[in-house]
């Protein structure tokens, strides 16, 4: 039962240890407190205080030096084996000086003699104060071990190491705590670490060593948290470092955080990169593949449909010439028919495998497309394309690809009566800029799931290393932009904002 924080809270309970009810009667006189007088009950033995102790609380014990039947020692021990940190306070003879001493060093809280009564309420009052704080004290004390209990028994159990690394102000790094995680992660008991930062530093890759100092210097300039990705020299697990850094007045920083073993999610992410790289070289000679059946089939159209329907209007044009007048008009509209299928013929062999590309470049084979765009849907369809703009021909025929499959979704989908294609040089890069006036495109129809038309120029422009941007222009219909490098192998392009290309591309 602890005492008693104050004396104000009510009136006070003492227990006098004495055999005459004299005592009581001078105590109660030469009280001074402004508080009240005290509540005093006397026990004349050890049995009584066993028993008083046990009914109630108390808040202090005034014991007579010299009573018969109970001595200090007996009543410091019965509240020893009680666990009662109530205060105990001799009063003594002025004579009994020295033996009241030994009282005090064993155990009493203080002494005050019959002729300096007067003290005696300050005396419980600043004992009965102490032994509050002492409670306190006792308390806070309790509380931090069970949050450190709690604390240790979380970090041994996360999956990681929880760490408390310091660097003073001469740069020199030290671990003030390590989890039982440093031998499941690092294969190093936790009195190494502690013993120093070092051990910890020399298992790393030189590389991302240097990378962590580095890191750790960064937080402890700017105040951001530590993030670091790391190998041990063996290669084989990847340690993640996460913390925020802590500064006091004497320039020390400590992080507090936690250390985790990402080996697994890394040799996923490197496998994820490698299935992603299969897919697009396969995607790659799938594309290869079909450009060489195009080829085949506009070079046969080109050829040998060409040279047949070359053929026939001449035979049709001599038949004409040969045959009666009301035959002869009959004649001319199979030449006509010819006329158009030798046309339809020549625009396929063009969207199959332009030759003007190859021989014009691609400037020249984009104005192209938007003319055959036009005449094919009557959608009014501008380009305007620098001149010398000189690509490779995988560049150029993926470009002329990308322009064919937007016209191609603004003639399926777009319902615009304006289309225009802008192709010029910036920076290094290719710009390539479609814009219609149509109803618009949404998110939802960018994450359609059969939205391979989308899907079709994204993957072109990742294989060239260039940046992709597609919305909603801000007065209708949709904005495409994209960036490639001029020349395969340089740095990734990266698109303009998109209201800077709006302002500039009527």
């Amino acid at each position: 039962m602890p005492p008693a924080s104050t004396a104000q809270d009510s009136a006070l309970r003492l227990l006098v240890v004495c055999s005459s009810p004299a005592v009581v009667d001078r105590l109660t006189e030469s009280w001074q407190e402004e508080a009240g007088k005290p509540a005093l009950h006397v026990v004349p033995g050890a049995a009584q205080l066993r028993a008083m102790l046990r009914e109630q609380r108390w808040d202090a014990v005034l014991h007579c030096l010299h009573h018969a039947s109970c001595t200090p020692a007996t009543t410091l021990k019965t509240l020893h084996d009680r666990q009662l940190d109530t205060p105990l306070i001799i009063l003594a003879e002025p004579a009994d000086q020295r033996a009241a001493i030994k009282t005090l060093h064993a155990g009493a809280c203080d002494v005050v003699f019959f002729d300096r009564l007067d003290r005696l309420a300050s005396a419980v009052t600043r004992e009965i104060r102490e032994a509050g704080h002492r409670a306190d004290h006792r308390a806070a004390l309790e509380m931090l071990h069970d949050s450190e209990a709690r604390f240790r028994a979380l970090a041994s159990n996360l999956p990681g190491l929880v760490f408390n690394l310091q660097r003073d102000i001469a740069g020199t790094y030290r671990f003030l705590y390590a989890s039982e995680g440093a031998v499941r992660l690092l294969g190093l008991k936790q009195h190494e670490l502690r013993g120093t930062a070092q051990r910890f530093f020399d298992i790393l890759l030189v590389e991302d060593c240097k990378r962590l100092l580095e890191a750790l210097e960064e937080s402890a300039r700017s105040g951001n948290a530590l993030v670091w990705e790391g190998r041990l020299k063996n290669g084989e697990r990847w340690i993640d470092m996460r913390s925020l850094p802590h500064r006091n007045d004497e320039g020390t920083v400590l992080w507090t955080g936690i250390a985790t073993d990402i080996s697994h999610a890394k040799g996923t992410e490197a496998a994820l990169r490698e299935s992603r790289a299969q897919l697009a070289a396969l995607s790659f000679h799938l594309e290869a593949a079909k450009e060489e059946e195009r080829e085949r089939i506009a070079r046969d159209i080109h050829d040998e449909l060409g040279s047949i329907l070359v053929r026939l209007k001449i035979e049709a044009a001599l038949l004409a010439s040969k045959l009666a007048p009301d035959l002869s008009a009959k004649a001319r509209s199979i030449e006509n028919l010819l006329d158009q299928a030798m046309s339809t013929a020549s625009r396929v062999a063009r969207q199959l495998r332009p030759g003007i590309l190859k021989e014009f470049g691609l400037s020249a084979a984009i104005e192209c497309q938007a003319d055959d765009f036009a005449h094919s849907t009557g959608i009014t369809c501008k380009a305007q394309c620098d001149d010398n703009i000189e690509l490779d021909s995988d560049t150029s025929l993926a470009l002329f690809r990308i322009v064919q499959e937007a016209l191609t979704n603004v003639a399926k989908h777009a319902h615009a009566s304006l289309v225009v294609v802008r192709l010029r040089r910036e920076n290094g890069n290719i710009a390539l800029e479609i814009r219609d006036n149509g109803r618009g495109v949404s998110e939802h129809d960018m994450d359609k799931p059969r939205s391979f038309g989308l899907r079709g120029i994204r993957e072109r422009v990742q294989s060239l290393n260039g940046g992709f941007h597609i919305a909603a222009a801000e007065q209708g219909g949709t904005l495409l932009v994209l960036k490639v490098p001029a020349r395969r192998g340089e740095e990734p392009a990266t698109t303009e904002p998109e209201e800077a290309v709006q302002q500039d591309l009527f």
